[in-house]
């Protein structure tokens, strides 16, 4: 990392790092205290703590980077938008997918019980991965052997919610990278599939067994496709600390759940059916830079997440100011050592978070050969046992 890159991730990371640790306390607190006697109680104020480490990163993209969220949608779908509970399904494009998804849940009310399925070393990663785990974020092992039981109990234990919810699946299982993209052509050609040429084919059995749980209390899904203009630089979380803009246009269709077909097999086609839509109207997206087909939305942008950071910086000076004061950490030569060493752990905690979100970083997709041309189910269920 360039060394005036780093000089604005340390000040940047160290305040997201010191006030998540505060909130991983407060949520570990509440999750040994209030858990036990009140789920819901629990939930509901964790759902507040947890937004105050989220709309940090909110801030970043909205109003330290500029990152313009341009949301493409239905009037009817903007606002049920935060009123219910809902699939997320979204292809994987930029390295800030997720944030983006953060910013729309922002803008929706509903960021603090905004939940996604995540790799099982996600859950590791320093304040923000415990965070995750406190919030009841479904960590997978991508073997799905293991995974098919996972996924089952942690969508029955959203079946009491008392909140309205988000849960979004990437059923690409992977983030999209050009290498990535010729692997799941190959495969497509070798199984008869349609060939993508934006997107790669769905991992369709973490859809199914979702949809197959859900049907009885959540409503909708929410089918999401980012694109980034061709006159826009791709976001990166780098970018992000640098303060360098980016525009993210996002397309929303919603579905309702009841209208899916009832068999299996059936909501796999489903699945796979949405991604070859979710291709042609990235087509359309490179030709007119622009989703036509949808109205543009006035999402604006918030001063909530400016309001939470300017009190955690100013939270954080003040008791900085009265440690050192305390301690007199800075009077000596092992003093300025420690502090040395803490804003070394920052910026490798920090670079750490950079590299994690990287595309080029994802375990590449594998692609399983076809025996028969047409055998597209069975092929596809060998595909996603082995495709990361």
């Amino acid at each position: 990392m360039a060394f005036a890159a780093a000089a604005v991730v340390v000040p940047l990371g160290l305040l997201f790092i010191v006030s998540g640790l505060i909130v991983n306390v407060i949520q570990a607190i509440c999750f040994v205290l209030i858990r036990p006697l009140s789920k819901n109680t629990y939930r509901r104020i964790n759902r507040v703590v947890a937004e105050l480490l989220w709309l940090q990163l909110v801030w970043l993209i909205d109003w330290w980077a500029g990152v313009k969220v341009r949301v493409y949608t239905d009037r009817e779908t903007f606002h049920s938008m935060g009123k219910e509970h809902a699939l997320v399904i979204c292809n994987h494009r930029s390295d800030i997918d997720w944030l983006v998804g953060w910013v729309l849940a922002q803008r929706s009310g509903c960021l603090g019980s905004t939940l996604a399925v995540m790799k099982k070393s996600s859950k590791f990663l320093p304040v923000i991965g415990w965070s995750m785990w406190f919030s009841e974020y479904l960590f997978l092992e991508r073997s799905w052997a293991k995974d098919e039981s996972t996924l089952k109990l942690g969508i029955q234990r959203l079946r009491d919610y008392p909140l309205p919810f988000w849960l979004a699946l990437f059923v690409e299982g992977t983030r999209f990278t050009q290498a990535k993209l010729l692997a799941a052509q190959e495969y497509a050609t070798s199984t008869g599939l349609p060939v993508p040429r934006n997107v790669l084919i769905p991992r369709t059995k973490g859809f199914v067994s979702a949809v197959s749980h859900m049907r009885s209390f959540v409503p909708a899904i929410y089918d999401i496709t980012v694109a980034i203009p061709k006159t826009s630089p791709r976001p990166t979380m780098l970018r992000l600390f640098k303060g360098q803009p980016s525009v993210v246009n996002v397309h929303i269709k919603r579905h309702e759940m009841k209208d899916l077909p009832e068999s299996d097999d059936a909501v796999a086609q489903w699945c796979r059916d949405r991604f070859v839509a979710k291709d042609a109207l990235l087509d359309k997206h490179i030709a007119e830079d622009t989703f036509s087909d949808q109205e543009l939305q006035d999402t604006g942008r918030p001063i909530k997440s400016l309001v939470v950071v300017v009190s955690w910086a100013c939270l954080l000076v003040f008791g900085a100011l009265k440690f050192l004061q305390w301690s007199s950490l800075l009077s000596s030569w092992k003093g300025i050592a420690i502090s040395a060493f803490a804003l070394a752990l920052v910026t490798v905690l920090m670079h750490i978070l950079i590299l994690f979100s990287q595309s080029e970083r994802s375990t590449p997709a594998k692609v399983a050969p076809a025996k028969h041309k047409n055998s597209g189910e069975s092929s596809d269920s060998a595909r996603q046992d082995k495709q990361h």
